[in-house]
């Protein structure tokens, strides 16, 4: 009777060694990772900026005033977008084609993805519509512009085309239509390590469709070199500063306004612009 007893406390000794031996390794193996949140299906973000000045493809459209611009976009994870931008714009008024017109509303959406098989290699499609709300002079061709554009990128590196079908933003250099007028984008966005310094560049060639000679010229080629920083984390997190300088090939005579002021000159730009 002593003999089993004794048997039996020894069993009740080694479970409740083997459960606190299980307590243990269970305290001291890490608990395994949770799996990442998917990622949302539907994603809304907003944008603020000031500008030293709005310039558009290496021209500027606020004759070196400063610029106020923001938007809204919209992004569904399948890589449908839609969004809208608007801008300060004085170029209309500075010419005399509108006596009353101060803003660029722009209106855009498409589908961008990456390539089947790579991560590094993207494309974009979509359509973009310039509006400029204003009263318009006798006599003055709309302004308002609409393109479609197709891009293809490369890490840091990307190519887009853009195709007008209207007048280009109511040019009519030879009295024919310019729709039909590409823009031609090539770009560059360096990222400097970890560091949240990026370096751009940019290469564009405006083909004016029925493009005019001379002093009454549309197309030229433009270029652009800078640099951006964006602040990793904190409150301002989202916020960028930069920096570039500008310059083409436009002939000054079309590109200088009523007031005497060369909208196409070679010009730099500083800015600061917030992402929600």
């Amino acid at each position: 009777m002593a003999r089993h007893t004794t048997l039996s406390w020894s069993l009740v000794a080694l479970a409740l060694a083997a459960t606190a031996s299980s307590a243990v390794l269970a305290q001291t193996t890490p608990a395994a990772a949770p799996a990442p949140a998917p990622a949302p299906d539907n994603v809304l973000t907003a944008n603020v900026g000031l500008f030293s000045q709005y310039i558009f493809r290496g021209i500027s459209q606020t004759a070196g005033q400063p610029a106020v611009q923001g938007g809204f976009d919209y992004a569904h994870s399948s890589g449908f977008y839609l969004g809208t931008w608007a801008s300060n714009a004085s170029w209309l008024e500075d010419f005399g084609v509108y006596n009353r017109s101060s803003l660029e509303w722009d209106f855009y959406g498409g589908f961008k993805s990456t390539f089947p098989g790579s991560e590094d290699w993207t494309y974009d499609v979509g359509l973009l519509y310039y509006y400029y709300p204003g009263r318009r002079n006798p006599g003055v061709i709309n302004a308002n512009t609409f393109e479609m554009y197709g891009a293809i990128g490369w890490k840091w590196l990307s190519a887009k085309a853009s195709y007008n079908f209207q007048d280009y933003f109511g040019a009519q250099p030879t009295g024919q239509k310019t729709s039909g007028t590409w823009y031609f984008d090539f770009s560059a966005a360096y990222p400097v390590g970890e560091s949240g310094v990026t370096l751009v560049g940019h290469y564009g060639i405006l083909d004016v469709r029925n493009d005019g000679s001379g002093s009454s010229k549309v197309g030229y080629n433009d270029w652009k070199l800078g640099a951006a920083y964006t602040v990793p984390d904190g409150f301002v997190k989202g916020l960028e500063i930069g920096a570039y300088y500008t310059g083409n090939t436009a002939e000054s005579g079309f590109y200088t306004d009523l007031t005497g002021y060369n909208t196409a000159k070679d010009t730099g730009v500083v800015y600061v612009k917030k992402t929600f």
